[in-house]
């Protein structure tokens, strides 16, 4: 055990973060996010993070992970395709300001977010059960 290592993070998720280069990007799917099929496509890391909600594992995420400061938005979140309200988004907006101010939040499009899903250095399959809770974190440069 390490000491200052927020619980939710696996060792293999510690490795995987420390691994991952400048620019290269993390999803963090919801509990219906389709991270195996994507991972396997893509040939990229999967991870599971069963039992952990998205919200607690992003937060302790961004204790350890710089944000990209040349993208305009590090952090993209899959719309909502419908007319509902996803609580979950202001959680998120809320996590990453406590982290990094400066960091911008958007969305891609269902479809989209798919298609830039497959192109991440690793997918982590969360246990988070709210819809349209998956996430992408672009990583930044340590200084």
């Amino acid at each position: 055990m390490l000491k200052g290592i927020p619980k939710v993070i696996s060792p293999e998720l510690l490795k995987t973060l420390s691994e991952m280069g400048h620019t290269d990007t993390i999803v963090l799917g919801d509990a219906n996010f389709t991270g195996e099929n994507f991972a396997r496509q893509a040939g990229c890391k999967m991870l599971r993070a069963d039992g952990i909600g998205a919200v607690r594992l992003l937060d302790a995420i961004l204790k350890l992970f710089p944000l990209d400061e040349d993208s305009e938005n590090p952090v993209m979140l899959m719309a909502c395709d419908k007319d509902l309200e996803i609580p979950v988004w202001d959680d998120y907006k809320a996590i990453v300001n406590k982290h990094d101010s400066r960091a911008g939040v958007g969305f891609y499009e269902r479809q989209s977010f798919y298609e830039e899903s497959k192109k991440a250095y690793c997918i982590v399959q969360t246990g988070e059960e709210a819809i349209y809770a998956n996430v992408i974190l672009k990583k930044g440069v340590i200084e």
